[in-house]
């Protein structure tokens, strides 16, 4: 299995991954990697349901995709992984997917949260995570849209003193 693009978006599959992350990556697969999601029946059915026509979608829990990734039966996919937090792509790549970039894309604010971009909001487990990620040597770059300059990740929480 090829990695097209891995993004961290809460919202997963909505307008621009549909419409330009899609496109840009020239993925033939998005793979949506979530345990909570993938067990919430009305949530998969939305998801499935705007998957871009001429792709494949898939709503997974995180251990499935590593176990797809892994499986030379989808060697023809170019996939497009969409995770809703930091912490479940550490997972993966501890798995296996062996991501060398992860975008940062959006996050939505909940309490306790601290904003480091107009779209990214972060918990104490998220800063973790991505410090976990950039140790591992994978780059974590915030972009909302696909052509958005990159930004780097660490740069935003070091400069709201997270790190």
């Amino acid at each position: 299995m090829e990695i097209a693009f891995c993004r961290i978006d809460d919202r997963l599959i909505h307008g621009q991954v549909a419409t330009v992350w899609s496109k840009v990556t020239g993925c033939n697969r998005i793979m949506c990697c979530s345990d909570d999601v993938a067990k919430d029946e009305l949530r998969k059915k939305l998801l499935l349901q705007v998957v871009p026509p001429g792709l494949k979608g898939y709503v997974v829990p995180v251990e499935k995709a590593v176990e797809a990734y892994k499986n030379p039966k989808y060697d023809s996919f170019k996939t497009l992984f969409l995770f809703t937090n930091p912490r479940d792509v550490v997972r993966a790549v501890k798995g296996g997917i062996p991501f060398k970039s992860v975008n940062l894309g959006g996050k939505c604010f909940k309490d306790g949260d601290t904003m480091i971009s107009q779209a990214v909001a972060v918990n104490g487990d998220d800063v973790a995570a991505i410090k976990e990620l950039v140790d591992m040597g994978i780059e974590v770059e915030m972009r909302k849209l696909a052509n958005d300059p990159k930004v780097n990740a660490m740069d935003a929480l070091k400069a709201k003193g997270l790190i």
